[in-house]
């Protein structure tokens, strides 16, 4: 696998939204020609929502997406499904403020004379309730990174900077429906299941990326020694596949974005985002982008010191690391429009996770 013969360059608008449902920011662009909407292949965001089973914020989100696109192109919106990943994350807790991502994908007059920030997308097919969470989930999840990186012609797996996946949950009509076939899901809490669903697809990158050996699916929320450094996973009830979305450095693309990572080792190390920024040689607005997985310290301390997240019966605890993190990285970042998302099973160690930065360079 070697560099596209043909010079592609990635094109990053970060816009505002002032509610799930809105999309005006997009559409003035579009209407404006700085975007062409044929060449969007994904569109990252966060929206409002609790983040949680019941975040219908997420599908209304993606709906409205899907239709400006469908009228906007002319298509059907089950040809925008096939074309373009959306991935609507929940929960802006704190100063997190909501936004859309929109990558393009356009024709380049030639490459840069480095490597620059390129995009593959991967769709899984539907999965059954009883395939959630399990080894099919992992296999399928594996597959379809490789085939967004082979498609974006990022060469080395270690190239890839971070894979943004949306994943489905179990809901009572899922589990039930799988009850009348005779099988059983992994499991029947709905909650629990946007985490096993979370950490399948998760390993399936580690599995890609040659991150792990193995990645057999009794591992899945059980052995924490297996992770991926790049991975980023939100489960949603508004679908039943796998969306993902490869982001790395390649040759043969052009543009001004390069993409970096690091692994936070804990919720307040804002010390990795400065690593990132000191590599890539940007400050300000020279960053285009955050990307970042918040999780609570499963051991109930962070460097010694207890955290009250997990006993909270009010505030989840994933939307209590989502407020921290996010409030951490916008100091060190100096922005609050921030993609950080909750739930970080097997993507970074146990209380911490992959943090990404797209700057200009």
């Amino acid at each position: 696998m070697g560099p596209p013969d043909v010079a592609r360059r990635t094109r990053l608008l970060r816009l505002p939204t002032t509610g799930p449902g809105d999309t005006s920011a997009l559409a003035a662009a579009i209407d404006a020609g700085e975007v062409d909407p044929n060449t969007i292949v994904a569109i990252v965001g966060k929206t409002e929502g609790n983040g949680c089973v019941n975040d219908f914020t997420r599908g209304y989100a993606t709906l409205a997406l899907k239709m400006l696109l469908a009228v906007t192109l002319g298509r059907a919106l089950s040809e925008i499904e096939k074309r373009v990943a959306i991935v609507m994350s929940g929960g802006t807790e704190g100063g997190l403020s909501p936004h859309l991502l929109v990558f393009c994908r356009e024709a380049a007059a030639a490459p840069s004379p480095g490597p620059r920030l390129a995009i593959g997308i991967g769709l899984t097919r539907d999965f059954a309730p009883e395939e959630i969470g399990r080894a099919p989930q992992i296999e399928e999840t594996a597959a379809a990174v490789t085939r967004a990186r082979e498609e974006a012609g990022i060469v080395a797996p270690a190239d890839v900077h971070f894979v943004q996946i949306k994943c489905p949950l179990l809901t009572r009509e899922r589990v039930e429906e799988a009850a009348r076939r005779g099988v059983s899901p992994a499991t029947e809490d709905a909650y629990h299941s946007m985490a096993l669903s979370r950490g399948a697809s998760a390993l399936g990158v580690a599995l890609a990326l040659g991150e792990v050996n193995d990645a057999p699916e009794q591992a899945v929320c059980r052995d924490w020694s297996r992770y991926s450094g790049v991975a980023s996973t939100s489960a949603g009830v508004e679908l039943l596949r796998n969306e993902v979305v490869v982001l790395g450095n390649a040759p043969g693309w052009a543009g001004d974005l390069a993409i970096d990572h690091d692994v936070m080792s804990d919720a307040i190390d804002a010390a990795a985002a400065h690593r990132i920024l000191k590599r890539l040689g940007v400050r300000g607005d020279g960053v285009a982008a955050v990307l970042a997985k918040a999780d609570p310290a499963p051991s109930g301390a962070i460097r010694g010191r207890r955290h009250t997240m997990l006993d909270d019966s009010d505030i989840h605890a994933t939307r209590h690391a989502r407020a921290l993190v996010g409030g951490v990285l916008a100091g060190a970042i100096g922005d609050t429009m921030l993609y950080v998302s909750g739930g970080a099973e097997h993507q970074g160690p146990a209380g911490g996770g992959p943090i990404a930065i797209i700057g200009r360079v």
